[in-house]
């Protein structure tokens, strides 16, 4: 029970890796809001979890601003935000890839932190306490190429979490991210571009421990660094990658 007690959002926790860090959350304890565009598959979760689901487009200030105010109306306060909603595109090359799916990229991986934070952080400095956790990835440490924009979308959040945690630890919030490496999850298929035998021996080459990750993986590293075990670390970027970015 390192969470009992905690009320925490998850952005993107229908499904994938937000729904292991969901459902993990809320076995320790936690009383999770799962803010998701599929809203039945949140709802679904939220019944089985007894939480609360919002339907939220986390690159819409109004939906942002109803999600804060949706957990707070129901659970009081926010301890913990997971700011794990993202996209990704198909690998192409760099100058192929049209404008609308980039802003659709920049929106949702990069200025919905932005939007959580101007809705969420002002409660946290309030209280003097939170824990913010970004899902980044490997791609934006060690890049894989055609994937581009989406690697320079999660660098940008590998950048912004750094910062964040130097700004608000004298507000006694702590602010971390992780670094997935491919995970069987509904974006894996997006990455690989064709979901093959071959692909997939292409992409577990490049990953010593020689597996995908897994949304249980996440979750584990989730809860340490949003539980009150991780209170002296903040700023940090860990790779959960299976040696990928080694």
């Amino acid at each position: 029970m390192r969470l009992k007690d905690k009320v925490a959002i998850v952005t993107g926790g229908a499904s994938g890796f937000g729904e292991g860090i969901v459902r993990r959350f809320a076995a320790e304890g936690a009383k999770v809001v799962i803010a998701d565009l599929n809203n039945e598959a949140a709802q679904k979760i939220a019944r089985a979890i007894d939480g609360l689901a919002v339907a939220t487009d986390v690159s819409k200030p109004s939906d942002v601003k109803a999600l804060a105010d949706a957990a707070v109306t129901k659970f009081g306060d926010i301890d913990i935000l997971v700011n794990n909603a993202g996209i990704g595109h198909t690998p192409q090359p760099l100058d192929a890839i049209s404008e609308e799916t980039f802003d659709r990229i920049i929106a949702i991986n990069a200025k919905s932190v932005y939007l959580t934070a101007r809705e969420i952080v002002p409660r946290m400095k309030a209280r003097h306490k939170g824990a913010i956790l970004n899902v980044a990835s490997t791609g934006g440490v060690s890049p894989r190429p055609n994937l581009t924009w989406y690697n320079a979308s999660k660098g940008w959040m590998i950048t912004a979490t750094r910062a964040m945690a130097v700004e608000l630890a004298p507000f006694g919030v702590r602010v971390n991210a992780i670094n997935p490496v491919a995970g069987e999850t509904p974006l894996l298929a997006t990455f690989m571009g064709q979901d093959t035998p071959e692909i997939r021996a292409k992409f577990l080459a490049s990953i010593p421990i020689g597996r995908f990750s897994t949304p249980e993986d996440m979750a584990n590293a989730a809860l340490f660094l949003c539980s009150d075990e991780a209170s002296m670390i903040t700023g940090v970027a860990l790779e959960v990658d299976g040696g990928r970015c080694i």
